[in-house]
């Protein structure tokens, strides 16, 4: 398996894909208005069929430049990523409970004694499969 921070290689090989696989979606599309809509009685002019073959490209090319963004992007997972994330106390922690950071439910330990349950939180570090959290402080830093 190639890692996501090394795609340069990937990359040429789905460039070259991409060309081929649109050449033959283009070839199709020629195909289609040569000899099966003339089938069915139905004439469209050559301006149409350049127009319908240059929106396909621009479509292949975006598709192309979005998916190529996505496969770049580094997975963002696991507890330390946590850290630094903030949240709310679901159950009080005394000084373990409940608290919901990004919609999610996670078990945590407080770093400072009793937190009640509404209090806003910030992820500080990790002990086990649990987060460790402090109060967020509500003063304003002195500038």
């Amino acid at each position: 398996m190639i890692p996501k921070g090394n795609l340069s290689g990937v990359t040429t090989a789905r460039l070259i894909l991409a060309v081929i696989s649109t050449a033959v979606q283009e070839g199709a599309i020629f195909v289609i208005w040569r000899w099966l809509l003339p089938e069915f009685e139905i004439e469209l002019p050559l301006a149409v069929l350049i127009a319908v073959m240059v929106v396909w490209a621009i479509f292949s090319v975006n598709i192309f430049i979005f998916t190529t963004r996505i496969l770049k992007k580094q997975t963002v997972v696991g507890l330390p990523t946590m850290i630094g994330s903030r949240g709310k106390v679901v159950s009080s922690l005394s000084p373990d409970g409940l608290v919901r950071i990004r919609g999610e439910l996670w078990g945590a330990d407080s770093a400072e004694g009793r937190l009640n349950s509404g209090e806003e939180i910030e992820v500080v570090g990790e002990d086990g499969l649990k987060l460790l959290v402090r109060k967020v402080s509500t003063k304003k830093p002195i500038r």
